[in-house]
């Protein structure tokens, strides 16, 4: 009897399941058949409340859904800078490159300059794995004389998991609607689906892509490495008030500067004075003997005065005289 008795309680309980499973699918159906009449807003809400988003107009930024706990692992953005006052600057480079991509790591950016006495500045961003932060940062310091070290870790493992938290849910959301568009009917219903859908692939795409730079900040270090030949300049301690050698220096940096001016004021005249010269080279040669001669010749004119008149001859006279005695 015993025996029988336990056959029966899981056959009952089997029959149970069955039944509530037959009811399932038949409220299923029955919404199927109504929805045609319901809004798309309406269906999209209910997605909403059974992926565990509340109504908040399908965004993910209101709605979480509860993460478990993550246990024994933390999330840590690690940043440092260095100065280094090394001999060469180039070797040093070339150094600090090799230790990077020994680690596994690379070399993000990279800056060098030359002051006026040809020294070498560089600064280079190195990218390496967070477990070989310490040695990498070790090997650099003694790359020569450590002038400046700062160091930062930043705790984001409630960010993180607050972000994959986030993404799950906008997945499950996504999942809902799409499945929602598959049973709808009416056109009017598939338009507003589909402006929901890109709306919250579009959140859902925000998301994916600060999980993957939280990854690439968590997973690899940033070491910002400064080289330099010589020591960065410090203010001094103590009095400022210029001595005999500053001033002497001052004024000589300022003789220089006004001897420079007057040079660029000297070269920049120079062609306009050319210019001028020329002409009046012109003037003294060509055109002044010129305007010279022709008061000369009007002068020499006026002095002579009017030229004599021709005399008739003393035939003509003679004839003249014995005409008048006829």
């Amino acid at each position: 009897m015993r025996a029988r008795r336990s056959v029966r309680r899981p056959a009952q309980a089997l029959a149970g399941i069955l039944i509530a499973a037959a009811l399932a699918l038949t409220g299923c159906t029955g919404a199927d058949d109504t929805g045609g009449d319901s809004s798309a807003g309406e269906a999209a809400a209910q997605a909403d409340s059974k992926a565990g988003v509340p109504d908040s107009g399908g965004r993910a930024d209101s709605g979480r859904a509860t993460a478990p706990p993550r246990l024994g692992t933390s999330d840590i953005i690690h940043t440092a800078s260095l100065t280094v006052q090394v001999k060469d600057v180039p070797k040093a480079l070339d150094d600090a490159r090799a230790t990077a991509e020994n680690a596994d790591g690379y070399v993000g950016s990279e800056t060098t300059t030359r002051d006026e006495k040809g020294n070498e500045r560089t600064r280079v961003v190195l990218r390496v794995p967070a477990d070989r932060y310490e040695n990498v940062l070790t090997d650099l310091e003694g790359a020569g004389k450590l002038l400046d070290r700062t160091a930062k870790a930043q705790d984001v493992t409630d960010q993180v998991v607050d972000v994959e938290s986030r993404i799950r849910t906008q997945r499950a959301s996504v999942a809902r609607i799409r499945e929602l568009m598959d049973r709808a009917t009416k056109l009017s219903d598939v338009v507003e689906l589909e402006g929901e859908l890109s709306g919250r692939q579009a959140d859902l795409e925000a998301l994916l892509a600060q999980q993957a730079s939280l990854k690439d900040r968590t997973s690899l270090a940033t070491i910002t490495l400064s080289l330099s030949e010589t020591p960065v300049k410090k203010a001094a301690e103590g009095d400022d008030d210029p001595g005999f050698v500053d001033a002497l220096t001052g004024g000589w940096d300022a003789f220089v500067a006004m001897l420079r001016w007057i040079v660029v004021a000297v070269a920049a005249v120079l062609p306009f004075a050319a210019l001028a010269a020329l002409l009046v080279l012109l003037w003294l040669r060509l055109v002044r003997p010129r305007l010279s001669d022709r008061p000369a010749a009007e002068n020499a004119m006026t002095a002579l005065g009017p030229l004599p008149t021709a005399r008739p001859a003393p035939e003509s006279a003679g004839q003249e005289q014995r005409g008048e005695q006829d």
